[in-house]
Parts: C-alpha cells; sequence; structure tokens
C-alpha cells in the first residue's frame, strides 16, 4: 500500500530563481482514528492552523519560485520544532513537537489519550521527516543551479494570544534568527517593503523564527531563510469557521508578492 503524500510541492519543475516557500503549518488532514481521540469539536476545527496560505501564496510558481506546503495539521506533528522536542523559546510558554495543548493552553486530547514516545517517534518518521527531506534537498538543488537558495518560511496566527504574546500581534513580523539566518541586505530588502504597508511591522518580535528558519538558515553555504508571521486578520475571518475574505486577501497578496519579488531581486543569475 503506497503512503499517503504529507506535502505538497509546486513550481519545482519550472523555477527560474532560488526561492522556495514553505508553508509547514497549512495542513489540516488528520491521519485515520485521531479525529475521535481530540477533546472537542472546538479542537477537531484546528483552531492553530496557519489557515489559507497554500491558497494565499499560489502565485509563488509564477515568481519562478516553488511552493512546498504541508497536508497534515500541527496538532499530528509540528514540522517547526526540533525533532527532539527541546524548546525553541526557553522559558517561554510554546506548543510542542506533537502539540497536547492549544496556543489558549486547552488539552487537545481526551484524557488518557495524549500520544507516547513510540507513537511520537512513529509521527516524527512518517509527517516530520519526509518535509524536512523535501526541504533539504529542494536547497540544495537551488544552491547548485543558482549560487544560493532563498527560503521564506510562511505563517500565520490569530492577532491576540495572551499565552504566547502580550496584547495584540503586530500585522507583520518578520524573523531572520537576529540577523544569522539570512545575509541584512536580503532582510532589510524583504522588511522595506512590510514596513511601507504596515508601520507597525516588527523585527525579531515576538518570534524570531522557528526551528527551519533556525536550522537551514545558513548564509555562508548559501541558504538565507527568513521567517514572514502574520496576523490572520489581513487575510480572513479570525475564529471558526475560519472565513477567507477576498477584500482583505487581495491586497495582501499584493504585498505578499512585492516582498517575495524583493527578496528574489537580491539574487543576481549567473552571467
Amino acid at each position: 500500500m503506497t503512503a499517503p503524500a504529507t506535502f505538497t510541492l509546486r513550481g519545482d519543475k519550472t523555477a527560474t530563481t532560488p526561492l522556495l516557500v514553505s508553508a509547514p503549518h497549512t495542513g489540516t488532514d488528520l491521519p485515520l482514528g485521531l479525529a475521535e481521540r481530540l477533546r472537542n469539536d472546538a479542537i477537531r476545527a484546528l483552531p492553530d492552523t496557519d489557515w489559507n496560505l497554500h491558497r494565499l501564496y499560489d502565485f509563488v510558481p509564477a515568481l519562478g519560485g516553488a511552493l512546498l506546503c504541508a497536508r497534515y495539521s500541527r496538532y499530528v506533528v509540528d514540522l517547526n520544532r526540533p525533532s527532539d522536542g527541546h524548546a525553541l523559546y526557553p522559558g517561554r510558554a510554546e506548543t510542542g513537537l506533537v502539540p497536547t495543548q492549544t496556543f489558549a493552553g486547552e488539552p487537545i486530547y481526551r484524557e488518557g489519550e495524549d500520544p507516547g514516545a513510540d507513537e511520537i517517534a512513529s509521527r516524527v518518521a512518517q509527517y516530520w521527516t519526509p518535509y524536512h527531506r523535501a526541504l533539504r534537498e529542494q536547497l540544495a538543488e537551488r544552491v547548485a543551479r543558482f549560487g544560493v537558495a532563498l527560503l521564506f518560511e510562511a505563517h500565520s496566527i490569530v492577532s491576540d494570544v495572551p499565552r504566547l504574546a502580550r496584547g495584540r500581534l503586530p500585522g507583520f513580523m518578520l524573523g531572520d534568527v537576529d540577523g544569522t539566518s539570512c545575509e541584512p541586505h536580503r532582510a532589510d530588502a524583504v522588511f522595506a517593503v512590510l514596513a511601507a504597508n504596515d508601520p507597525g511591522a516588527s523585527r525579531n518580535v515576538p518570534f524570531k523564527g522557528g526551528f527551519i528558519t533556525r536550522c537551514f538558515g545558513r548564509p555562508q553555504h548559501g541558504v538565507h531563510a527568513l521567517q514572514l508571521e502574520m496576523s490572520q486578520r489581513l487575510y480572513m475571518r479570525e475564529g471558526p469557521p475560519f472565513w477567507w475574505d477576498e477584500a482583505r486577501a487581495a491586497p495582501l497578496r499584493e504585498v505578499l508578492r512585492a516582498a517575495l519579488g524583493a527578496f528574489t531581486a537580491t539574487w543576481r543569475p549567473r552571467s
């Protein structure tokens, strides 16, 4: 029996630039039997999903880049966490590799249904590892072909998450791991576009980049990684049923197109 695909990859065969956009939290699929183990219908609605990013960023192949999107929910396994489960922000509340609490601190599983060590290891092997293998392969291919790889981690979050951050979040939150995951002039070019459209845009606060940005962002080896966290109010109605709002999404897509264009423009084809 063929294992189900755990991600989608668009534009890799037609790429003309080193851009790779990764959306590890946009998935909503659940393995057979998992929904019944979740605590209630509110949890089964998957509230911590980065909703509709596969739709919001569907223009990426037309820019000459590739778009990698997870199919399965972060409640199965969080692709933006280290596989050994260590904390990204020590001392601060955060959800784990296989989350057992929501962003709001609510239990995800029914009593006695939390996954054990063997199940966690199985999920890492079945879902986490293939995504990260695809990232490594795609980035290596870009470095070999273009001389650099430009990795853009696409994320979104509800505007108010008291457990994770104080106050209402900015619209745009760009992370370059305090200037270590991407050469500054490349990050500056992207941030200039974001800040021109949102004067409250922030950099490395409150999110500096998750595991993928930290792991793969190696400018000294030609891989430049940025993470953009966005408040979901910019393109949808926050909260169930998580409706897409085209009136908000359309102008946002143009900002994202410009930001990614600025990122790509920091690369020049080999003569």
